[in-house]
């Protein structure tokens, strides 16, 4: 019960990133807005400083960090793309991919076996995919484009953090993320900088502060139950997010969004049940765990 719970609360605190981020809408470039959000979510750094201080860094645990920011910058830059340009619910449906390439990419780059059982569920996420989009049948924009690469990218971040946690202190390894995508995020944001009205800053600064809250009550979640609990309970994350959509930015319902975000968790859902079954170190991480 304490593992739902405080899954609940991830979900919550997640949910309300997204509001946020679509409450503030296009008024600055999506470069700029992740770079302010991750430049102020550094002050919950500063706990972690004198630990920081102390660790010591291999050259090729550098390069890695720095691959791993770059990555995860140009994922969050198209994630804000897209919240501001396609449905709240579209987001948080395909945002659930990720978990999914995460599992095709460990079978390529970490030598992950890719038995019968897994490769149906990859097939299914990707019908759940195709639901959503539904070429053909609908316009299928900019915004929902930047949220299948997005996926993608948030896939490789997590499998280079996947590596990295085997050689150093998560602390570390959530530290230099923070890190490196400030960095990595300066030079696009000061590309097309507008300044930001102190509202903005706010807002941005809600977010870094929800984002995270979200991933330390996931880790208390994590801490108190079994992923194959905690797991289906990031279904709700899209009905929360569908209700908001409704109620406070007026955009319609769509069934198919629904399907097609039930259809992927469910691939997630029984991929992560299966590394549990099997017992070994989990490598499909849960929704929430590649989010901004």
């Amino acid at each position: 019960m304490a593992g739902i719970f405080w899954m609940l609360v991830t979900g919550l605190s997640f949910v309300a990133v997204t509001a946020l981020v679509k409450w503030m809408g296009p008024t600055m470039p999506p470069a700029q807005s992740a770079f302010l959000r991750y430049l102020l979510g550094l002050v919950f750094l500063l706990p972690m400083i004198r630990e920081l201080r102390s660790a010591t860094v291999t050259p090729r645990q550098w390069k890695l960090f720095g691959l791993r920011g770059f990555l995860h910058a140009f994922g969050v830059m198209l994630w804000f793309f897209a919240m501001t340009r396609i449905p709240i619910a579209e987001v948080t449906a395909m945002n659930y991919l990720a978990p999914v390439y995460v599992s095709i990419g460990a079978a390529i780059f970490l030598g992950e076996r890719l038995a019968m059982r897994r490769i149906m569920a990859v097939i299914i996420a990707l019908v759940g995919a195709a639901i959503i989009l539904r070429p053909g049948f609908r316009e299928v924009l900019p915004g929902h484009l930047a949220m299948l690469v997005a996926a993608v990218v948030f896939a490789g971040s997590y499998l280079l953090a996947k590596i990295m946690a085997d050689e150093a202190k998560p602390t570390v390894v959530v530290a230099m993320l923070s890190l490196f995508v400030t960095v990595a995020l300066a030079p696009f944001a000061a590309y097309h900088w507008v300044t930001p009205t102190w509202s903005d800053i706010g807002i941005l600064f809600a977010v870094a502060l929800f984002a995270q809250a979200g991933h330390y009550t996931m880790t208390l979640a994590f801490a108190a139950a079994p992923v194959t609990v905690t797991q289906p309970i990031t279904f709700l994350q899209l009905v929360w997010a569908t209700l908001l959509g409704l109620i406070v930015f007026d955009e319609a319902v769509d069934t198919y969004v629904i399907l097609g975000g039930v259809l992927i968790l469910a691939s997630v859902t029984f991929i992560t049940w299966r590394e549990a079954v099997l017992k070994r170190g989990p490598i499909t991480p849960t929704t929430p765990a590649t989010k901004v």
